[in-house]
């Protein structure tokens, strides 16, 4: 998990050099963080990469905070000296009250020896140890802390349901919650999965120590680190034995932590979880569109035929309201109907309850079109996209619930669901590296691939030759999927003599996808029935 207290840089950080194009900027906002601060002698940079790779940062021997610009966009978006700028640019503005927070009450350093673990969280603590000091010191400004919350954090910030992360997640927002920066309203989703995981006494444990370091002062740096020893603990961790974080298992899906916490920034944006989650993913991979051809929308339209005519295997007995026997007598409505007739009106109510074999129902489809978009593909591009597309649009015709996702450097949302893919997306596949896995994540975000009950398909559009941790990563993943019911179906160009077929798929080789969909329809429908 990525700490988000790597903003506040020790002794020895170069910063960075200021850029000609934001000196306004750095001007204006070195006068308001004398404000902000209390203190004078310190300066403000905005410039592109600023920040020390976290969004800003504070850089306590320079006496320096960075902001980076690309939380502003362009340096004319509006003009710093203006009170109303604020509003324009609340993020921006947020994490400069943020770095104020750390520069007015942040005075403290975690003693040489200090295991990294315990390090981190001290620092975890300090986050809402100074806001809470700047709230009280500035009450105004908190409506600026809350609003960049969700700048700080990240859905990647809780990948496992473990005991570490649901710690980190409660130490993020719950005690931000504890320091009147957000609200209890905010954080009752986090509150009740953090408590899933951890366990009341063990959650009541850790509240009373960030509850305690919110009264320490701004100098009491042995309370800081005992604090945090007394965390590790907590958790059943030995910093001696365990010095760093636990890394997240790529290999397993996010869960109730990363559930409640996009809840919390969906609703923190005004968004629906669903929307948001498509926001997130902006396009940077490339494309262009254009018009299916006749072959295309010929193999789509059979292959909707083939899907509608998908069964289940099995007759579903149920019960059915019925108002004449025979069947079994219901009480209640049998006196409804009584009343209804009394009163002189035409009985509605169904007194007897009768046993009915329905015939089997058409499978409501929840279809995950994943697409790869690296360097390997770029011969097979074409068919690759058209394969994407007949796929996705098929499944459309038959009301299921389609997305479609590209898949290379960066993961992009092509298609989210409920739109209906009129266009194909003719891919450019140049990137270097795959993040098949990431992919994965973000459809079963989209459709709840795992949730039983429901007829799940993931159909995947690779040669499936990712690198080595990937490759594992993505058999786990796989497995998971399989053992929860979704149907995988992967498809490769025929001609790929180092395509990868895994294990739990049903895996189809192709060189022209309307003209193979007979094949691609067979496989379809076959995991479909074995789903």
């Amino acid at each position: 998990m990525p700490n988000p207290a790597t903003h506040l840089h020790p002794a020895g950080s170069s910063g960075t050099a200021p850029d000609p194009d934001w000196i306004l900027w750095d001007r204006a906002w070195t006068r308001a963080f004398a404000t902000l601060t209390g203190r004078t002698g310190l300066t403000v940079v905005v410039a592109p990469g600023a920040g020390g790779g976290a969004p800003a940062c504070f850089y306590p021997a320079l006496g320096r905070a960075e902001v980076d610009a690309a939380h502003i966009g362009d340096p004319d978006t509006t003009d710093p000296r203006r009170a109303r700028h604020k509003q324009i640019v609340a993020t921006a503005y947020g994490l400069l009250v943020h770095e104020a927070a750390h520069a007015a009450h942040s005075h403290w350093t975690a003693p040489p020896g200090t295991p990294p673990i315990v390090a981190t969280v001290a620092d975890l603590l300090e986050e809402s140890r100074a806001e809470g000091r700047q709230r009280t010191r500035r009450r105004g400004d908190r409506r600026w802390l809350r609003h960049t919350t969700r700048t700080l954090l990240h859905p990647d910030d809780t990948p496992v349901d473990d005991l570490w992360h649901a710690a980190y997640l409660a130490g993020l927002l719950l005690a931000r919650a504890d320091a009147r920066i957000l609200t209890a309203k905010d954080v009752k989703p986090v509150r009740a999965a953090v408590q899933h995981i951890l366990g009341r006494p063990r959650y009541q444990h850790l509240r009373a120590i960030w509850r305690q370091a919110h009264t320490v002062d701004d100098t009491d740096a042995t309370t800081m680190i005992d604090l945090a020893w007394q965390w590790c603990h907590v958790l059943g961790i030995d910093p001696t034995s365990q010095p760093l974080a636990p890394e997240p298992d790529t290999g397993v899906f996010p869960g109730t932590l990363a559930a409640a916490l996009g809840g919390f920034l969906a609703a923190q944006a005004g968004l629906t979880p669903a929307a948001w989650i498509a926001d997130r993913h902006t396009a940077p991979a490339t494309w262009t569109l254009r018009d299916p051809t006749p072959g295309e929308q010929h193999a789509a339209r059979v292959l909707a035929a083939r899907l509608r005519r998908a069964r289940t295997t099995s007759l579903e007995v149920t019960a059915r309201p019925s108002p004449i026997p025979p069947g079994r007598l219901r009480a209640r409505a049998a006196i409804t109907a009584d009343a209804q007739r009394a009163a002189g009106q035409l009985p509605t109510a169904r007194p007897w309850q009768q046993r009915a074999v329905l015939p089997p129902h058409k499978p409501t489809l929840g279809l995950a079109v994943l697409v790869d978009v690296s360097g390997s593909m770029t011969a097979f591009a074409e068919p690759m996209s058209s394969a994407a597309w007949i796929l996705g649009n098929a499944a459309r015709r038959t009301d299921a619930t389609v997305t479609t996702i590209a898949f290379g450097e960066s993961v992009t949302l092509l298609v989210p669901p409920g739109q209906r893919p009129a266009r194909v997306h003719q891919m450019q596949a140049t990137d270097g590296y795959e993040r098949f896995t990431d992919a994965v994540k973000l459809a079963d975000q989209l459709l709840d691939l795992r949730r039983r009950g429901t007829v799940r398909m993931l159909a995947v559009v690779s040669d499936g030759h990712f690198s080595h941790d990937e490759h594992h990563a993505t058999r786990r993943l796989l497995a998971t999927l399989h053992r929860a019911g979704c149907a995988v179906l992967w498809l490769h160009h025929a001609d790929t003599a180092w395509a990868v077929t895994y294990p739990d798929t049903t895996t189809v080789a192709v060189t022209d996808p309307a003209e193979a969909i007979t094949v691609i329809a067979d496989a379809a429908v076959t995991a479909l029935h074995h789903s």
